[in-house]
């Protein structure tokens, strides 16, 4: 079968315009990452499914007004070979997690680190 060449040229610049979408993606650009922060509070939501896994959760803040977070992790692939489970995580834990806020001051986190109520920590493939 020949490929010609208009038709090469159109498939490359295809790869090129959706390349910069997929580095956008994957960027940290959201993130402050040069500030970590730690919260602490009551998983309401786990989310163990692709692209990203999610934990959301009620945090008080120093008035005692709850407020919802949310933290996203790496795939469940990648946090399965850690020994993460859909399972891991359930409604109604205690935990804390630590990561880089939004710029935006939103309340989410880029999590790079998970603490259970029992101190030990959940491994996440993050640096810290």
């Amino acid at each position: 079968m020949k490929i010609t060449r208009t038709t090469t040229i159109a498939l490359l610049a295809g790869v090129l315009l959706f390349a910069g979408a997929a580095f956008a993606h994957h960027g940290t650009a959201n993130y402050d990452t040069a500030k970590m922060i730690n919260v602490k509070g009551v998983v309401t939501d786990f989310q163990f499914v692709n692209p990203h896994v999610q934990i959301v959760m009620d945090v008080k803040d120093d008035n005692g007004k709850v407020k919802s977070w949310s933290g996203e992790l790496t795939s469940p692939n990648r946090l399965s070979r850690l020994g993460w489970s859909k399972n891991s995580i359930k409604a109604g834990d205690i935990i804390t997690i630590g990561g880089y806020p939004t710029k935006s001051g939103s309340p989410e986190i880029w999590i790079q680190k998970v603490t259970l109520a029992s101190g030990d920590d959940l491994a996440t493939g993050g640096g810290n």
